[in-house]
């Protein structure tokens, strides 16, 4: 299968003197080989994740894309439904510990005037599910998106191959973190 693997670089956290920007990365590996890389630069705690993960994954065909969460460079929080929908692909949207809606609701709240509409996109994700994508490591959690929950789970495991991250993922995150080093 062509998977497409999501994970954003490093940012300054908390400087609010200029506008930031750190790198999103999209990784398109079929089993263990990497076929492409997208890269686009997003502002810290915008919004324009969405946006310029479709732009960079518009010309690309793949079985599934599976993000590193749904915030990215901060609170620039991916809305996967419209990904969905402008390229058709299922999304699996993993974290490595159980997602608390509830710190991330009052976060929200306090620091961002358009909170509503960040909160809209978490409130409508439903149901997390979790699995162990590899014996003896610690499970991870997941949504699923245009697809179910047994299908996400056989693709996490299929594609967790030296760690219990899906190799996708796990890639993009070195990419773009190196990349991000070159900013320093």
């Amino acid at each position: 299968m062509k998977i497409i693997g999501v994970d954003d670089g490093k940012f300054h956290a908390f400087t609010r003197e200029k506008i930031q920007y750190a790198f999103l990365c999209a990784v398109i590996m079929k089993a263990y080989k990497i076929l492409d890389i997208k890269l686009a630069k997003i502002k810290v705690d915008g919004f324009d994740a969405t946006e310029k993960l479709i732009n960079i994954l518009k010309n690309v065909s793949a079985d599934a894309i599976i993000l590193s969460g749904i915030t990215f460079a901060g609170f620039n929080i991916v809305d996967p439904f419209i990904v969905f929908k402008k390229l058709n692909f299922p999304i699996i949207i993993i974290s490595t510990k159980k997602p608390n809606n509830i710190s991330m609701f009052y976060a929200l709240k306090k620091h961002f005037y358009d909170w509503k509409r960040r909160w809209e996109i978490i409130e409508n994700l439903g149901k997390i599910y979790s699995t162990i994508t590899k014996p003896g490591e610690p499970k991870i959690y997941f949504e699923v998106i245009g697809n179910n929950s047994d299908w996400a789970e056989m693709i996490l495991k299929s594609s967790s191959i030296l760690s219990r991250i899906p190799e996708p993922v796990r890639v993009a995150g070195l990419i773009a973190k190196g990349v991000s080093n070159l900013n320093y």
